[in-house]
């Protein structure tokens, strides 16, 4: 019987939603928006993915539930709550500058919550999988741009092609050039020097993975077991994260 009270995709699910409500809490958004409305909104998910943990069906039983599409549904309800599909625009016209780099890792933690709950499905259907990775997107990308962060010399800004939406990721690597194939880990977004960076990019020993294979935002086909290493310590650290 598959323990659902311990499937990663449930756990990193119910930390997204509590993610969200401390940055709506927290936010100061500029602009017309429901605030009310979706934080509501939000507090009704818990329950539901809540209720899931104890139903000891199968992963591809749970995807098929009502609470998940009730999840899906009340994504889209705060998303029109929070101005519609481009509600991250209003602000980011409206914000101060000197704002501008709070406001940035405020979005970006809504963007991964919206991801992760519309993302669930998918990963539920994979199957019976133990393993912290399969509670968050990993995707082929294409790097777009890069730049030197601000204040730190060792560190680059990529902007990451997913398909669907382009993503920033900050790295380490400083041999990572445009064009190339990555395989982008899409992480609760974290900052470094005044950049709000939404994933990882994948590695081994340092050295970030540059001809990934497979369809642009889909899951990449063949990467090394060890290139997951860090992002299962990234996500086990988000679920201890008080």
């Amino acid at each position: 019987m598959w323990d659902t009270t311990k499937d990663y995709r449930l756990l990193v699910a119910e930390k997204s939603v509590e993610l969200f409500l401390r940055t709506i809490e927290g936010a100061n958004f500029q602009g017309k928006w429901n605030k009310k409305k979706s934080l509501s909104t939000a507090r009704d998910m818990l329950p539901e993915i809540q209720s899931l943990y104890y139903s000891y069906l199968t992963p591809e039983e749970i995807s098929k539930t009502p609470q998940i599409y009730s999840l899906e549904d009340k994504v889209k309800i705060i998303i029109n709550a929070l101005g519609g599909e481009a509600w991250y625009n209003q602000f980011l016209g409206l914000v101060k500058r000197e704002e501008k780099n709070k406001l940035e890792e405020s979005i970006a933690k809504i963007k991964f919550f919206i991801n992760t709950i519309y993302g669930i499905r998918r990963r539920l259907s994979l199957g019976e999988i133990n393993d912290p990775i399969i509670g968050i997107d990993i995707k082929t990308g294409i790097v777009s741009s890069i730049s030197n962060t601000n204040k730190m010399n060792h560190l680059l800004i990529s902007n990451v092609n997913l398909g669907e939406r382009a993503i920033i990721v900050v790295t380490n690597d400083l041999t990572v050039r445009e064009s190339d194939h990555v395989a982008v880990a899409l992480l609760p977004p974290a900052e470094f020097c005044e950049t709000t960076s939404e994933g990882m990019l994948l590695g081994v020993d340092g050295r970030v993975l540059k001809d990934v294979k497979g369809e642009l935002g889909d899951i990449p086909h063949g990467i090394p077991l060890k290139a997951l290493n860090e992002t299962r310590n990234f996500v086990e650290s988000f679920l201890n994260k008080k």
